[in-house]
């Protein structure tokens, strides 16, 4: 006998088929199935439904992938190095040779692809993707599927510098601000800054995340949505922390150790359905001026820490703020249920994310910049890894 869960799941199978054999496909249902709760649901569908969100056309690859020349690569040794450590990223019980065949093909596919693009810089990380999609996908796949997201989504984190970066780990703190000010001044109070998020940005989760059906859970969602939307996640995940890092004591390494442990138990479908609602209601094109505004203060305040932190309390304007904010916050309480009834519905909203998901042409910090008219930043060689 089929229970609710089952029928729901038996019809979401039907509406991705149909999506895939429709002429031509509907890429937008596609999306919208990624987004929607339970994603894609196995690894078989993703073989179908990844290609088409990155518009991969699976039907002119060659049959082999192309040998790789190693030794010669500059990236090998370190490459090497990264694919060595990744035991833990392999599914426990694995016989040891299809693992180390695994993370040879691991090391062919980057290779490949930071061959066939010099402009891609290999970054530490970049393998914890890399052996997501190999798992789910055959070498083959994986080569074409990489080599788009790379000149895409993953497009800026693959500069020679990391400005871009940590241009995009500025738009954690305006989210964060926007939902709860408390929280947002806490952090900025201890210190902690956003690069204990940057593993997280960078790998997409994969190598923060033990259970690997979190992890495509995570790819189905990412995929089918803006460039951004791993910020928006990672946001989300410090906003349902509040009370851990309320209790937390406030300095730096305090709290950047708490938020560095990202919990294994998240309600994962919660937060993917509370991302997306920020990012329709806060898209990157309103954030970008306060994350190029908090990128340049990061250089002019960075001296005069002791002071800011002794004058806060005694600043005119951070009384004004408290009392504008106390004052919002009960305009906000009155106007609530007016807002709830004016919402979109949950298959509307499915509908925007993934209408704003086929804008995948530029890296996610090209998109903002293209779209909003920034002062100029000044770029900064920030050395975030050793």
């Amino acid at each position: 006998m089929w229970t609710d869960g089952d029928s729901r799941r038996k019809r979401k199978v039907a509406e991705i088929s149909q999506a895939l054999n429709v002429t031509p496909v509907d890429v937008a249902a596609l999306r919208r199935m990624a987004i929607s709760e339970g994603g894609l649901l196995t690894d078989e569908i993703r073989c179908k439904v990844w290609p088409r969100l990155l518009n991969v056309p699976t039907d002119t690859l060659p049959e082999k992938p192309e040998e790789i020349e190693r030794e010669n690569n500059k990236d090998y040794n370190q490459v090497l190095l990264d694919v060595q450590r990744s035991l833990k990223r392999f599914p426990p019980g694995m016989p040891d040779k299809q693992r180390e065949g695994l993370q040879e093909e691991l090391i062919d596919i980057i290779l490949r692809v930071l061959g066939r693009n010099t402009q891609l810089h290999y970054y530490q990380g970049y393998h914890d993707i890399v052996v997501t999609f190999l798992l789910v996908l055959d070498e083959r796949l994986a080569t074409a599927l990489v080599e788009k997201l790379s000149t895409h989504h993953l497009r800026d984190f693959m500069d020679p510098t990391m400005d871009n970066t940590k241009h995009i780990l500025n738009y954690l703190m305006p989210i964060i601000e926007r939902i709860n000010p408390e929280v947002h001044d806490f952090m900025q109070q201890a210190e902690v800054g956003t690069i204990f998020a940057l593993s997280w940005l960078i790998t997409w989760f994969g190598h923060v995340l033990s259970d690997f059906r979190h992890v495509v859970r995570l790819y189905d969602f990412f995929l089918a949505c803006h460039p951004l939307m791993p910020i928006y996640f990672a946001a989300v995940i410090v906003l349902y922390r509040e009370d851990e890092v309320l209790d937390c004591e406030c300095d730096m390494a305090s709290v950047h150790h708490l938020l560095s442990q990202i919990p294994q138990d998240l309600p994962y479908e919660t937060l993917i359905s509370r991302a997306g609602d920020l990012f329709v209601q806060f898209p990157p094109s309103e954030l970008a001026r306060e994350a190029a505004q908090q990128y340049s203060q990061q250089t002019a305040a960075s001296t005069f820490k002791d002071f800011d932190l002794v004058s806060e309390q005694q600043r005119p304007d951070s009384v004004l703020r408290r009392r504008l904010r106390e004052k919002q916050a009960l305009e906000g309480a009155a106007a609530g249920a007016m807002v709830a009834m004016t919402q979109p519905t949950v298959a509307r909203r499915f509908v925007r994310l993934a209408v704003m998901g086929l804008t995948v042409a530029l890296g996610a910090a090209a998109l903002t910049l293209v779209n909003t008219a920034l002062e100029w930043v000044p770029k900064l060689d920030l050395h975030l890894f050793p």
